[in-house]
């Protein structure tokens, strides 16, 4: 899909994004509203955190950060987690189970033509993206001189309309149950030119979609997107400062060949990076942190 790209160089088609790590000032309240807004459960503890998530699949890590600040709005960091839902009936539970939690956290929802979206924000500012895919067959594909991009929209869902559709008495009782993954993770950074330069030509994501200089759009293997990158409020932010919000995000490749390969296009391209045998940790230009590790 990209031609700026080797093949060789390209992550592996069955990547998959695993937990996103928050650093968290008001764990009781940042926790209780993954548990109870979202339908969470501990599947972990450690170091004074806990790693909460559907069934035995960890999806987000709060670590304890008290005296830390909340950043700004402009600054580069997390624009949203996102979390996909295998059906329509589990994404109206949960998407349910947090507007009764909490309405005022609700901020939107959107039919992306490849998915349908429902947007909150937790107690410190933590952008949530709660998700259901359209099949892979149903995506739109265009050609273009810098390769294939989808078709991707913001069009109206309103919420109301998809609970009369999808919300089920069933579909609520096993909301705790229901599997969900991280689909995708979006970041607030300064420009889109750099984080291509970082996310397609160094790590090896493909571009499916960019929007004018205003968000980026990456994945593998022809997912529509794994990771996101917009300027929206960031523009012309530089690197971040410790804060509260993202500590870091995690991507599975399939093996340790994956990891190495990585570490030398790392290497290659003069990025510092850690490889501690079993993965490999780094930074992007706006210091958020990466880990890269084998599944």
């Amino acid at each position: 899909m990209n031609l700026q790209v080797n093949a060789q160089d390209l992550l592996p088609a069955n990547l998959a994004m695993g937990t996103v790590m928050l650093k968290v000032g008001d764990m009781e309240k940042v926790s209780g509203y993954y548990r109870q807004a979202l339908g969470l459960q501990v599947v972990a503890e450690a170091d004074g955190g806990m790693y909460l998530g559907r069934g035995t699949v960890p999806l987000v890590h709060l670590a304890p950060a008290a005296g830390l600040q909340v950043p700004s709005r402009g600054e580069a960091g997390l624009f949203h987690t996102a979390i996909l839902f295998e059906t329509q009936a589990d994404l109206a539970a949960t998407v349910a189970l947090a507007a009764q939690f909490d309405p005022s956290a609700y901020v939107g929802s959107a039919d992306h033509l490849v998915s349908e979206a429902f947007y909150f924000t937790d107690p410190e500012g933590n952008g949530i993206e709660l998700y259901w895919d359209r099949p892979r067959e149903a995506w739109d594909w265009d050609d273009t001189p810098q390769g294939r991009t989808v078709r991707m929209a913001s069009l109206a869902l309103p919420p109301q309309q998809y609970f009369r559709t999808h919300l089920s008495e069933d579909a609520l009782a096993r909301t705790p149950e229901a599997a969900a993954g991280v689909g995708h993770v979006h970041l607030q950074v300064g420009d889109t030119d750099t984080a291509a330069a970082f996310y397609v030509d160094t790590l090896g994501f493909e571009r499916t979609a960019d929007f004018h200089g205003q968000a980026l759009f990456v994945s593998a293997g022809g997912y529509h997107h794994h990771m996101a990158m917009n300027v929206w409020n960031s523009r012309g932010a530089g690197p971040r400062r410790d804060t509260l919000g993202l500590g870091e995000v995690l991507i599975s490749v399939p093996g340790q060949d994956d990891v190495g390969s990585l570490a030398d296009r790392l290497k290659s391209a003069g990025i510092a990076s850690h490889h501690t045998g079993s993965e490999l940790r780094f930074e992007d230009p706006w210091r958020n942190r990466i880990r890269v590790a084998a599944s």
